[in-house]
């Protein structure tokens, strides 16, 4: 999906997955859609740009797309249960220990 918001063009086929909440069902296989029918995609641009893109399974409904600063991509991320540690350290820097 490509979507031009505040002049910037936003990509998800040239920008990085770093988290989602979509999952591949074992029992059934098929694709399943958490929160209500909709799946939450987090991305970063090669820019260091961040934006979520939204899908939906509602017929009344409309995928979308949405910049975020990186404060709200990183909290994003810790919502999300599929999270990739190696797409988190390339864009936010490696995690403190706890």
């Amino acid at each position: 999906m490509r979507q031009i918001i505040g002049g910037k063009v936003y990509d998800t086929d040239k920008a990085d997955l770093i988290a989602s909440n979509r999952y591949w069902s074992r029992y059934w296989g098929v694709i399943n859609y958490d929160c209500r029918g909709t799946n939450v995609y987090l991305y970063a641009t090669a820019k260091g740009a961040f934006f979520v893109r939204c899908t939906t399974c509602w017929d009344e409904e409309c995928d979308r797309m949405e910049p975020l600063n990186k404060r709200a991509a990183q909290e994003l991320y810790d919502s999300l249960p599929e999270q990739d540690e190696r797409m988190y350290a390339k864009h936010f820097g490696e995690p403190e220990e706890a």
